[in-house]
């Protein structure tokens, strides 16, 4: 493995590339190579939840998925807090049942998602991906003992590139969601903004994938 995509929603299937794609219940796709699987916010549905927890609960326990999620919070979504939170819980609670990591979807509830981590006792490691966030909201999540990935933002947004300076480097991972670039671009930036050469990079992403996910 030269390249770690933590999440993308698009197999790209380079021989080089590891890729944890990103899947929902109601889409599962069995071809996939090695994905996480979990209840996005936006895609609560009242009346799928517990079909859609069973069917996380079965893939958890297969050696293709890796983590569960994307899962977590968004105060810009019609959908209740209330029940955002209900679901989330229950998929960290999978999480620690089954000891996956979990990639959370955060928008604007870094302080509830930090509380939650502290009431439930989370032991998985937890990483907020695609980060775009300012160096206090960073440094605290650090503190906290979450990973932070980045992607997107960081090659779109010049500000984030003090943000990303000063996140330790057994903390972080790179990945593409949505976007059409890909990894080997973000992978490059980060080396760049980091002061590293390719390979360092690729050491310590490499380090870091191991301790997430204990392999």
């Amino acid at each position: 493995m030269k390249y770690f995509n933590f999440h993308t929603h698009a197999v790209t299937n380079q021989p080089d590339v590891l890729e944890l794609m990103n899947q929902y219940p109601n889409e599962f796709d069995a071809s996939i190579p090695f994905y996480s699987i979990g209840i996005h916010p936006w895609h609560i549905l009242t009346n799928r939840i517990a079909v859609d927890l069973k069917i996380i609960e079965e893939k958890l326990q297969t050696e293709n998925c890796l983590a569960i999620g994307e899962c977590g919070l968004d105060k810009r979504i019609g959908i209740p807090l209330e029940q955002q939170v209900e679901v989330f819980e229950k998929q960290l609670a999978l999480a620690e049942k089954y000891k996956k990591p979990v990639i959370i979807h955060c928008v604007a509830a870094f302080q509830e998602i930090i509380a939650i981590k502290k009431k439930l006792k989370i032991s998985v490691p937890m990483i907020i991906h695609g980060f775009s966030k300012n160096n206090k909201i960073a440094a605290q999540l650090i503190k906290e003992g979450f990973y932070i990935s980045f992607g997107k933002y960081l090659l779109q947004n010049p500000e984030l590139k003090t943000v990303f300076q000063q996140i330790p480097n057994d903390r972080f991972l790179l990945e593409t969601d949505t976007m059409q670039e890909n990894i080997q671009q973000v992978y490059d930036l980060a080396a760049n903004y980091k002061d590293l050469t390719l390979s360092e990079l690729q050491s310590i992403i490499s380090s870091n994938f191991e301790s997430i996910f204990k392999k």
